[in-house]
């Protein structure tokens, strides 16, 4: 089973004492990173694995590697040296592991940490990405049966992942960390165990250290929230692929319900530059189901063996399934959106409403079949008018384009005589996306209700234009856990309990915003 290991990155001793005795609780194994010391706090190094009292790695990473040390190599080698020195033959005393690199030769210093059980991490950063064979870097890194190998490599596409994926999965060495550094590797840290790492490296990201890593994990989200030392080659594990993520509350919703419900299961952020790449990733992970957000809903199509009639009906996938033939596609959104509003308005249907729906990609196909269904007229605009009137078609709505860089206002026009809802289905004002409003040419009366499918933030910039105006508001967040229950009833088979739903409601946008700001 793979260890948490926390990495120390204060500028004292002390302080990184504090920082172990805080989050010992979530930590197998630590990291002092010696390159994060002050000059004259690399002196004192020595005692540290005593007063640490769990192994410890030592490691000095060069600034070429990553790391803060640009000082010579002669000067680190002694630096090395020092920590290794007068060794202790209670080994809890030593330095557990040293990690050196691939290009690192000092026999001298190397068999001196064998001989009293320190064990070398032979390692190799690859902050530009792959440029040569993976499977043949990692087989050739090794130098004794006894070291463990360490490659990682800054990942800046979903191809990246996968050919580290592949490496570890073809690679014959037992004890080895493969990392895929940064925003599109995240799952190579939870899943650490399907990557055959002996461990994963996380920080207390909530303190004001730096990371050791570009994309280690907060300790606590990763011990808690994803509950790393429960997972097993038996887990089962799910995900959501979108890009970016970090505003996503599926990850949040999946593993609280898990948790109280005791089930051997996870659920992962899959951030990706390819949709395809991913379900490769996916395969080779066993991954069991994922959740499919933006930009991906349509694009993920081409890969289904299987599509639910809502989704051959609106060409937008939010949910697929493995199995032995493939992936099987289905669409929570539809019913999430609609049962939703209708409980915000208070009615059965939308029979006599005119609405408005901004945007023409896979939500709003969603949102609009729904409309249809309801009996509501709706007016669909967007800012490429083409896929605005493709979309309409469908239903006989009226449609229209959105003005671009000062263009003509049209659409915006239209609006006056389909304003009984307006709902916003683009990506505009979330987090990580164009942080505007969709709709500034727009003057609501107040008379409007309307909706923003987005939840984080909590009130965009358009959402807040329309409170101002004192039209009744609700943003996405009643309508993601409302189509993450159906999710959950197609992952795992069941509905989710009453009572835990009403626990799930209790905690509500309160906890999703806590965890967020952790």
């Amino acid at each position: 089973m793979s260890k948490i290991c926390l990495c120390l990155t204060a500028k004292t001793i002390k302080r990184n004492l504090e920082i172990l005795n805080k989050y010992r609780k979530y930590t197998d194994i630590t990291e002092l990173r010696v390159d994060c010391l002050d000059p004259d706090e690399r002196l004192y190094i020595r005692r540290f694995p005593e007063l640490a009292g769990i192994p410890v790695i030592l490691t000095i990473r060069r600034d070429i590697d990553g790391g803060y040390f640009t000082g010579g190599e002669g000067a680190r080698v002694k630096l090395l040296a020092n920590g290794l020195a007068y060794a202790n033959v209670d080994s809890r005393f030593n330095f557990a592991y040293v990690d050196i690199e691939e290009d690192f030769d000092v026999p001298s210093l190397e068999e001196a940490a064998r001989t009293f059980g320190t064990r070398i991490i032979r390692s190799c950063h690859k902050l530009d990405g792959i440029t040569e064979d993976i499977s043949a870097k990692i087989n050739s890194m090794q130098r004794a049966g006894d070291e463990i190998v360490k490659l990682a490599v800054a990942v800046k596409t979903s191809n990246e992942v996968l050919q580290v994926l592949r490496a570890a999965k073809n690679c014959t060495i037992q004890d080895k960390i493969m990392v895929c550094m940064g925003h599109y590797g995240i799952y190579s840290r939870i899943l650490a165990e399907r990557f055959g790492s002996f461990l994963t490296y996380s920080s207390a990201l909530s303190e004001s250290e730096i990371a050791g890593a570009p994309g280690q994990m907060d300790v606590c989200e990763l011990s808690e929230l994803y509950r790393f030392r429960k997972i097993t080659d038996k887990t089962k594990i799910y995900g959501i692929v979108g890009n970016p993520l970090k505003s996503s509350v599926s990850p949040w919703f999946f593993n609280t319900v898990f948790s109280l419900e005791n089930t051997n299961a996870v659920y992962v952020p899959f951030p990706a530059t390819s949709v395809s790449d991913i379900l490769d990733i996916a395969e080779k992970l066993e991954v069991q189901g994922l959740s499919i957000t933006v930009p991906y809903k349509e694009a993920v199509l081409q890969r289904l063996v299987k599509r639910s009639p809502i989704v051959q009906f609106i060409g937008a996938c939010n949910t697929v399934n493995y199995s032995k033939d493939g992936w099987i596609g289905d669409n929570t959104d539809c019913i999430g959106f609609s049962s939703s509003l209708l409980d915000f308005i208070g009615k059965k249907n939308l029979k006599y409403q005119k609405i408005t729906i901004i945007g023409a990609g896979g939500v709003a196909h969603a949102v609009a079949s729904e409309v249809h269904r309801l009996g509501g007229k709706a007016l669909i605009l967007n800012r490429t008018a083409h896929k605005a009137r493709k979309l309409a078609s469908n239903y006989n709505f009226r449609w229209g384009g959105l003005p671009q860089n000062g263009g003509d206002s049209q659409g915006i026009d239209l609006i006056s005589k389909y304003n009984d809802i307006i709902i916003q289905t683009t990506s505009v004002g979330m987090e990580g996306y164009e942080i505007s409003d969709p709709l500034d040419l727009y003057t609501f009366s107040g008379k409007e209700v309307v909706m923003d499918l987005i939840y984080t933030p909590a009130v965009t910039p358009f959402l807040r234009r329309a409170m101002a105006a004192g039209c009744r508001t609700i943003n996405g967040y009643d309508m993601v856990i409302r189509q993450a229950c159906q999710q959950y009833v197609r992952f795992i088979g069941g509905e989710i309990p009453q009572k835990l739903l009403s626990q799930l409601n209790s905690m509500g946008e309160t906890a999703w915003n806590k965890i967020r700001s952790a």
